[in-house]
């Protein structure tokens, strides 16, 4: 992974965090980068980005605060990626992150070539929402 890579790995995390860049705005800068997707792991409170040759990054995520619920609710997590996809004015990544944690998501899985995002809960249940076409 080259310096380029790895900076606009950080400006994505960063522009999520204050809302400069919308979750279509980020999956294009980074397809567009060279990366095949990335996880956030909210237990380790980081954020991994991935190349198709198997090379990845792990950056740490802001301090938040909350922990994961012991239990997953997927109507929630899919309740909570309807608002994020709304973009309310009351919505930001970071409530989103802290509300979804509520709902026992411990992390997702983003994949650019399956289309799709894995929530997953601390006892490996899922979610999976599908990129729109």
């Amino acid at each position: 992974m080259d310096a380029e890579q790895i900076s606009i790995a950080e400006t994505c995390l960063q522009a999520s965090h204050d809302g400069r860049l919308s979750f279509p705005e980020i999956v294009g800068k980074l397809i567009a980068a060279g990366f095949e997707g990335y996880m956030v792991d909210y237990r380790r409170n980081s954020q991994t980005y991935y190349l198709p040759d198997g090379d990845s990054i792990a950056i740490g995520l802001q301090s938040s605060t909350g922990k994961v619920a012991a239990s997953f609710d997927a109507t929630e997590v899919e309740r909570l990626v309807r608002w994020a996809q709304a973009s309310p004015a009351d919505y930001s990544y970071v409530a989103f992150c802290e509300k979804v944690k509520g709902a026992g998501c411990a992390g997702y899985l983003v994949s650019f070539p399956g289309r799709r995002v894995v929530y997953f809960g601390r006892t490996a249940e899922t979610h999976v929402e599908h990129f729109p076409k």
